[in-house]
């Protein structure tokens, strides 16, 4: 009784007290290091549906609560906004260790995180419902939703601004028989049905009525897709059964085959050469069945027909289990929505440097539902040429190049990268390359010089990755701009406005990488960071560890994280089929 009462007194000081969980620290080894506190946002304030709305108050409508939606409201502080959230899923979930609760490292609990319990500790006029928007109404600001429920019932919702974080579909390339008979990975109900049917696989195998072909054929395991999410699965299977499965199935331990199909040349293609190389030795050495330039042309019940790219040979793969994860693809609300604005061109919905979808005024679209059209510096020459011109005399001088060059840098990244590629320091070097051997001081061009010299720019554009570090960073950046609306309008920080006059209100958004890692398995991780820096081994396996622990968005899931961690290695991975 006394113990019962001292954990109640201790439960209920943190309880009333949140501030005390700042002195928490999660002890994660990261190369004799430790993770302490980290992005905790730990405040008090109303719970969730209990504020009333604000007279006057702009509506926010949110669709979504994953990477982006969520990042958008952990970072939003300006109380003036009436907030509605809209989605099917009332949590928030760190899709990055889905491979690892697919067989039993993680728990599927320890990422995910209720949606309420986020936005109740922010002083904000926060609603959330459990619903799903199946359609936008741009012209007249409203968005239809229909309740997760059973009843199913149908409601419309008003909105001042809208932000449009609702993520992406699997993309199956419309090959027969993938939705029928393929796993994916994208949720955590994915990952638990996975897991569960490993299990069954295992368990089905060891029946005594099964032949031997059959049971051959339940413990072939094939994964479609050579990117981080399929390589990392495909990893974390191994270790579980090669660590775990064997000792507890020892019939049928001999039988278990994990082949890995990739359509290009080689897997994890985004990352650097080095990890590609020793990703694929890696598997060899594993036994894991690594089939590049192999296309998956069908699946049926029982087995997946490839062709080999190079030759066009048909062959078919027995199967007891598959994984799909090959892409992303548009959901269908988004692809209505982008038929109402003109945007039926393209995949995915275009935006502005600022996030705005292109075409509306007051819609913003984040995340893996959205890119950014980044506008090319060859549509503006004229213009920037004749803002830049400030004497009106037909040609620039490097003196008035130099002061427009942070405004053409920020408007204009690809400007940017395109002097690092060239090794450049400035835009005037790229100017003086374009006259010879002029002096820098004495360097003017006119218009067509100008066109000349930044002619090659725009080959520098490219678009973003559709990952959890970008999504995450365009809510942050969109919540700052939200936070500083009224400020900003009163005193625009952004570039120049380059074919008008004045200057944008915010600066344009600017992702930054961070990094990023490839768990191999056999406690071994791939991580490329910014600078070029690669590491591979035991010890990116322990950075690893720490990045993910401090990245949870809450310190109930950073517990629960290190605490699966721990639990795994004194005990292994659980087998059960719960």
């Amino acid at each position: 009784m006394r113990n019962l009462t001292f954990y109640k007194r201790f439960s209920n000081t943190f309880g009333e007290y949140p501030s005390l969980s700042k002195f928490l620290v999660v002890f994660a080894v990261s190369g004799g290091g430790l993770v302490a506190y980290s992005e905790a946002n730990i405040q008090t304030g109303a719970k969730v549906d209990e504020l009333p709305g604000a007279d006057g108050a702009k509506k926010v409508v949110v669709l979504g609560t994953g990477w982006a939606g969520t990042s958008f409201l952990k970072n939003l502080k300006n109380p003036s906004y009436d907030i509605q959230v809209i989605s099917p899923r009332n949590y928030f979930a760190f899709t990055p260790l889905l491979p690892s609760v697919t067989v039993g490292t993680v728990d599927a609990r320890s990422v995910v995180e209720p949606i309420r319990n986020i936005v109740k500790k922010k002083n904000l006029n926060v609603n959330y419902w459990e619903a799903e928007c199946y359609r936008i109404d741009a012209k007249n600001k409203k968005v239809y939703c229909r309740s997760s429920q059973e009843d199913k019932e149908e409601f419309v919702v008003d909105y001042d601004y809208l932000v449009v974080a609702m993520g992406a579909r699997v993309n199956t390339f419309n090959t027969p028989g993938v939705e029928e008979n393929c796993h994916y990975l994208k949720e955590v109900e994915d990952a638990q049905k996975i897991r569960r049917t490993v299990i069954d696989c295992f368990e089905k195998a060891s029946l005594p009525t099964l032949s031997d072909d059959e049971r051959k054929r339940m413990l072939q395991f094939v994964v479609v897709g050579g990117g981080p999410t399929g390589v990392e699965f495909a990893a974390e299977l191994h270790d579980f059964v090669s660590e775990d499965l064997v000792k507890l199935y020892p019939a049928v331990k001999d039988l278990v085959k994990i082949t890995l199909l990739e359509a290009t040349d080689h897997i994890l293609n985004m990352f650097d050469k080095r990890i590609t190389t020793f990703a694929e030795e890696k598997f060899h050495r594993d036994g894991i069945d690594l089939r590049t330039g192999a296309m998956v042309v069908k699946v049926s019940d029982k087995e997946i027909s490839t062709k080999v790219i190079k030759t066009g040979e048909i062959s078919t793969i027995p199967y007891g289990m598959a994984v799909w994860s090959t892409g992303i693809a548009t959901r269908p609300v988004i692809m209505d929505f982008m038929k109402q604005i003109g945007q039926t061109n393209r995949r995915v919905l275009a935006t502005d440097e600022w996030l705005r979808v292109e075409g509306t005024n007051s819609i913003y679209a984040l995340g893996d539902c959205a890119t950014i059209n980044q506008r090319k510096v060859m549509e503006d020459i004229s213009a920037i040429f004749h803002k830049a011109d400030k004497d009106n005399s037909g040609t620039l001088t490097v003196k008035e190049f130099q002061e427009a060059l942070d405004d053409i840098c920020d408007r204009y990244p690809q400007v940017k990268l395109y002097l690092n590629n060239k090794q450049m320091s400035s835009l005037v070097d790229l100017l003086k390359e374009s006259k010879g051997d002029v002096a820098k001081e004495s360097i003017e061009l006119n218009v067509e010089e100008f066109k000349s010299a930044l002619s090659q720019v725009d080959s520098q554009m490219k678009n973003l990755p559709a990952t959890a570090q970008v999504a995450a960073q365009q809510g942050s950046y969109l919540a700052d701009c939200f936070n500083r609306m009224e400020e900003c309008t009163n005193r625009p920080e952004g570039p120049l406005r380059f074919r008008e006059s004045g200057r944008h209100r915010f600066r344009p958004f600017r992702y930054k990488h961070l990094g990023q890692f490839a768990p191999l398995g056999g406690e071994q991780t791939a991580a490329q960071l910014p600078g070029d820096w690669v590491s591979i081994g035991h010890s990116s396996q322990w950075l690893w560890y720490s990045v993910y622990a401090s990245k949870q968005v809450s310190w109930r899931t950073r517990s629960l994280v290190v605490s699966d961690w721990m639990r795994r290695f004194i005990f292994g991975r659980d087998s059960s089929q719960i």
